[in-house]
């Protein structure tokens, strides 16, 4: 199959600074809620790229759990690969794309862990299911088969029966302070609208991009 010949043109309305909020993040709660209205699969779903060994980029999906104007966050193992790369360098990226409405979203800045009472109250929030998991997964770690893991889920299981799992000393959240967050609206003819926020000391400068 020739890769060239998936082409898709963009129909949609256009982005201009008119229209666009002051604040960026109130601009993205507009975005991410049409995301959600327009019936997208997965519009919480963000690539999150951080930087690894030797300062090689690593990306994967994550999902945003909540955003303020403190910046966005999300929940893993500080163990796993991302959190030794945040770690060593809290430099990260997110990029929201949402196909139905042509959007984009890329913020860039740098990864905080969240306080411990914001983990713990996410934490307990999640299925009895999924704390068991983050108790029985060395994420990131080589483990010798599934069963291995099937395995420490009944073990984890069967320790916490009838009681509270607590919140794990190696879980938790990460918040994502930004100081650039770019808006991407799909245009004809690859004339994309592309404006970005950039931080200053006080507010927010606004650009136009060229697509």
């Amino acid at each position: 199959m020739e890769i060239d010949s998936i082409r898709n043109d963009y129909n949609h309305s256009g982005l201009s600074r008119d229209h666009l909020e002051k604040d960026p993040f109130r601009q993205f709660e507009i975005w991410l809620n049409e995301a959600i209205t327009s019936g997208e699969k997965e519009p919480t779903a963000m690539s999150l790229a951080t930087v690894g060994e030797g300062g090689i980029p690593q990306s994967r999906i994550v999902l945003l759990k909540f955003h303020d104007r403190d910046g966005f966050v999300f929940f893993t193992n500080y163990h796993s690969e991302k959190g030794k790369s945040l770690e060593k360098n809290p430099s990260a990226s997110l990029h929201f794309f949402w196909p139905s409405l042509a959007r984009q979203v890329r913020i860039t800045g740098r990864a905080k862990k969240t306080e411990h009472h914001i983990s713990e109250k996410y934490f307990h929030s999640r299925p009895l299911e999924s704390q068991i998991s983050a108790w029985a997964s060395p994420q990131s770690g080589k483990i010798s088969s599934r069963r291995y893991l099937e395995e420490q889920v009944a073990a984890f299981r069967d320790k916490f029966a009838g009681a509270t799992p607590p919140l794990p000393g190696f879980w938790g959240g990460y918040r994502v302070i930004p100081d650039k967050i770019e808006f991407w609206q799909g245009r004809s003819n690859r004339l994309h609208d592309r404006l970005l926020y950039m931080k200053t000391e006080n507010s927010w400068e606004v650009v136009r991009l060229a697509p």
